[in-house]
């Protein structure tokens, strides 16, 4: 029975070390999809909203790629099928990617 505590107590602490060690990717980054709102160029933020998720303002940082939008000033206001991919960092949405999509809405998901 003193094997089976020292077991369950070393179980108990192995898994708590890798909830803090590991990187909880997929709780701090978010994928929204839809048409911008708003930008405002001297704070370096658009708003996005996405009909599944709301609307939600992003910042834009020297280490946000853009793929299919000429960087920051191309993003308009009205223009649709904008796909962001934001993470969270001291209470704000930063945006890791900003893209011009397909369209569909899916976040990612798979029509097959």
């Amino acid at each position: 029975m003193v094997g089976m505590k020292n077991f369950s107590r070393v179980a108990l602490i192995a898994g708590a070390a890798l909830a803090v060690s590991a990187p909880a990717a997929s709780a701090q980054t978010r994928e929204y999809e839809g048409t911008v709102v708003s930008v405002n160029r001297a704070e370096r933020t658009f708003s996005i909203r996405d009909s599944e998720r709301g609307t939600i303002r992003v910042r834009v940082t020297n280490r946000t790629r853009f793929e299919r939008i000429s960087g920051f000033s191309g993003l308009k206001v009205g223009a649709t099928n904008i796909e962001t991919i934001v993470r969270r960092s001291n209470g704000r949405w930063l945006a890791v990617e900003v893209e011009r999509s397909g369209g569909g809405g899916k976040h990612g998901g798979d029509d097959d």
